[in-house]
């Protein structure tokens, strides 16, 4: 008699509680951050003021940015709020698939960062839904001033390739060009093993 597949494991059709967790800790550390800083920044200097941080290399300059990343699309600030919400839905949506620890800690920076530039895009001035992003980061030699927020989202896209290029799947097990996943814990292997 010919040997069926074995049914899917009830883990994998479940949320894993702990990612769930490590990405909702790693946002909520990321927004507060990056709000505490920027409350500071607006708090403690005027817009276009400067102060060393570490001599010339590390610097806090006070800039208002109603566009992107290096103020590309200034005036069109709206559009960038719109973005940002879906990709705060997708992210809350999509985390209930998410298995591995490496790609929670990503959706968490992800969904951190993009709060944190979202809330300056909604509350603050000229008006909601169109308010300039509070940028102060300026590192010597690098063209744009940043912040913690934009920090995170390009350390989680560091992220993304590097789990992309090791093959890491969202269910957390390796996949290394075939077309059978392979599992990435002893755990797995383990499950895997009980099933044949």
């Amino acid at each position: 008699m010919p040997e069926t597949d074995p049914a899917p494991k009830a883990s994998s059709t479940r949320p894993s509680v702990r990612v769930l967790v490590l990405l909702a800790l790693v946002a909520l550390a990321i927004y507060a951050f990056d709000q505490v800083a920027k409350y500071f920044i607006v708090k403690g200097m005027t817009e276009g003021d400067s102060v060393n941080v570490l001599g010339t290399f590390l610097q806090f300059h006070f800039v208002k940015n109603s566009g992107a990343a290096f103020s590309l699309g200034e005036g069109m600030t709206w559009i960038f709020s719109i973005v940002a919400a879906a990709v705060v839905v997708f992210i809350v949506i999509y985390a209930r698939r998410i298995r591995s620890l490496g790609w929670g800690v990503l959706f968490g920076l992800l969904l951190g960062g993009t709060l944190g530039n979202l809330t300056d895009r909604l509350f603050r001035q000229p008006s909601f839904g169109r308010g300039h992003v509070v940028d102060f980061i300026q590192v010597q030699g690098f063209p744009a001033i940043f912040n913690i927020a934009d920090s995170a989202i390009v350390v989680s896209m560091g992220l993304f390739i590097l789990l992309t290029i090791l093959g890491v799947g969202l269910d957390g097990r390796r996949h290394r060009g075939s077309s059978e996943p392979q599992p990435d814990s002893v755990d797995d292997t383990v499950d895997d093993a009980a099933t044949k």
